[in-house]
């Protein structure tokens, strides 16, 4: 059975989106942080976007850079510093492609062999979470949350920690 993921405005600046993954927080923790496991199940199906870079330095102080291709021979980039990294259960970094910064958190919580996998984006205005709201990112990230839960049972709950 799939597991619903739901999305909370928790604040009038702050959005949570929360799923219960099938499988161990290590497994979690390491598609999050290590990019060849990171770009099998990060882009939603549905956008039809490429991703063509993906580095990720996950260690508190290290940054990120995310560079799709959007047709057209356009691309567009993602990019900023992780804030904070405990392995297996929290990641924080900043999203600093705009003018104004957002920060996200992810907190893992291991219960039965299950990962509660709660993420919440801290806008930097009202205006900021409702432009968001509005551009479709909370259906992308529910997509996205799905394609996790496909990868990491795909992985089988029993894989060795790498």
């Amino acid at each position: 059975m799939k597991n619903a993921t739901t999305v909370e405005r928790t604040g009038e600046r702050e959005l949570t989106i929360t799923r219960v993954i099938s499988g161990p927080a290590r497994l979690v923790f390491e598609a999050w942080t290590r990019p060849e496991l990171f770009r099998q199940w990060w882009v939603p199906r549905s956008v039809g976007l490429r991703l063509l870079t993906c580095e990720l330095d996950a260690r508190t102080g290290g940054s990120y850079r995310l560079v799709y291709d959007v047709g057209e021979g356009k691309t567009m980039a993602f990019f900023g510093k992780y804030l904070e990294v405990t392995p297996p259960s929290r990641i924080v970094w900043t999203n600093e492609e705009g003018a104004e910064v957002t920060v996200t958190t992810v907190t893992l919580t291991e219960e039965g062999g299950k990962t509660v996998v709660a993420m919440t984006e801290v806008y930097p205005s009202k205006e900021a979470l409702d432009a968001a709201m509005s551009s479709g990112m909370p259906e992308g990230t529910c997509e996205t949350f799905g394609q996790l839960e496909e990868f990491i049972v795909a992985q089988g709950i029993n894989a060795p920690a790498g």
